[in-house]
Parts: C-alpha cells; sequence; structure tokens
C-alpha cells in the first residue's frame, strides 16, 4: 500500500465561483452591467455579479441562479466563456471563477432587484476598474462576442422582438466596435431570410417612418446560415 505523504494542514481548500458579463444595448449604446460592493473584500468598488457554486447545483445553474437574482429574469441568453484560476487571482482565498457572458433587455429586468445590488450600466468604452481579474474577463468576453456576432445571430438578443434595420446596424456598430457601410449591411440583411419585415413602421426617428422587424428563429434554424 502506497501511503500519502498529505496530510490535512497542506491539502489545499478550493472554492468554485461563477462570475456574469451581463450586456445591454441600452441607448444605442452597448453597455455592461456592474455592481458596486456593499461590502467587504473590496467594499466600494465595482465588480461582476457572481457568486459561489453550491453542492446540489452545477455551473450552468449557478449561473442561472445569480443572474435570475439579479434580474428576476429566467429566460437570459448566455454562454460559458472561460474559467480563471491563477492561483493569486484573488487576495483572501484560493478560489477558481467560471465566467458567463448574458445578454439582457433593460425594457425586461426587475429594476427592484437591480437597485438592490447597487448596479449600473457602463458602455463597454467606459468601463472602470474592477476588483481583482474581472477587467481581464470582460476583455475576453468582449473578444469573443465580437468574433460570434458575425457568424451566429446572437445579438439579437440585445434587441426588442420588433427593431428597425438602423437599430439593428447600430447595435451591430457597438459590438464591433466599428462603422459599416449602410448600403453594403443592408444588402447582408436581405439575405437573411430569417429577418421578417413587418407592415408595421416605428414613425419616432422620421417623418417617413421605418419598417419593423423581427428575428424568427425557426426560419434560422431551417436555414443555419449567418455571416455578416
Amino acid at each position: 500500500m502506497i501511503k500519502s505523504n498529505s496530510t490535512n494542514s497542506n491539502i489545499q481548500q478550493i472554492k468554485v465561483a461563477v462570475d456574469c458579463i451581463i450586456f445591454g444595448f441600452n441607448d444605442n449604446k452597448l453597455e455592461l452591467l456592474l455592481i458596486k460592493k456593499k461590502e467587504n473584500p473590496e467594499k466600494g468598488k465595482w465588480s461582476l455579479i457572481g457568486g459561489f457554486v453550491g453542492f446540489d447545483e452545477d455551473l450552468d445553474e449557478a449561473a442561472n441562479r445569480i443572474l435570475s437574482d439579479l434580474s428576476g429574469l429566467q429566460d437570459i441568453y448566455m454562454e460559458q466563456i472561460k474559467t480563471f484560476g491563477k492561483v493569486d487571482r484573488c487576495s483572501f482565498d484560493r478560489i477558481i471563477s467560471s465566467t458567463y457572458s448574458a445578454m439582457i433587455l433593460k425594457s425586461r429586468y426587475t429594476e427592484d432587484k437591480i437597485s438592490k445590488y447597487n448596479a449600473q450600466w457602463f458602455p463597454i468604452t467606459e468601463v472602470p476598474d474592477l476588483i481583482f481579474d474581472h477587467n481581464d474577463m470582460v476583455d475576453i468576453a468582449i473578444k469573443r462576442m465580437r468574433r460570434r456576432v458575425r457568424n451566429f445571430p446572437i445579438a439579437f438578443n440585445l434587441l426588442p422582438p420588433k427593431f428597425t434595420l438602423p437599430q439593428l446596424q447600430v447595435l451591430y456598430e457597438g459590438i464591433l466596435d466599428e462603422e459599416l457601410d449602410k448600403r453594403n449591411f443592408r444588402r447582408k440583411v436581405a439575405q437573411m431570410k430569417y429577418l421578417v419585415r413587418l407592415d408595421e413602421k416605428d414613425m419616432s426617428e422620421s417623418r417617413r417612418g421605418a419598417f419593423l422587424y423581427r428575428f424568427d428563429e425557426t426560419l434560422f434554424e431551417n436555414e443555419q446560415n449567418f455571416n455578416l
């Protein structure tokens, strides 16, 4: 029998957490939802919303629970991004964190729950210094979203059910951080058979108005062809 030289005193106690990177499209700007910590450690500093994983839940369940506690929403689009586990990433404990990127509509979430966490929206170009390695988490999530948005219709999760083409273009420009040629953008949109034009117009932007569209997920699943 081989005996281990390890003792209880040097067995490392590692905690597992999830951190949620929450994006929203508000006032024609791509924004990030952050919370201000009310308690130590790092009291008063800006942070992603996160928490520890329970013994009776997996990572996805923990992320959904945290997002629901914050927003009051149950069905939120999210993706697992990366696991962060550097030994010195946290100043007070040994914690491994799995990050999730989520997209929510400001018109849908519960304002009372958001305010309970001292939460605030920040444009992605004005993200403040965050605790621990949270800025690295955000940078990686944004880069991943910019890659994904060119080949998958994830951006529609940031729009209301009905939207205009100008709204859609502004959203893509906000995500990609680049100006898109209007004619070329509309040519590509015209090829998206799952983007359905409605017999309704948004009259708030101009006298002529702009036609409203909706994303048809069933048509997309049948076509499975997306490339911006």
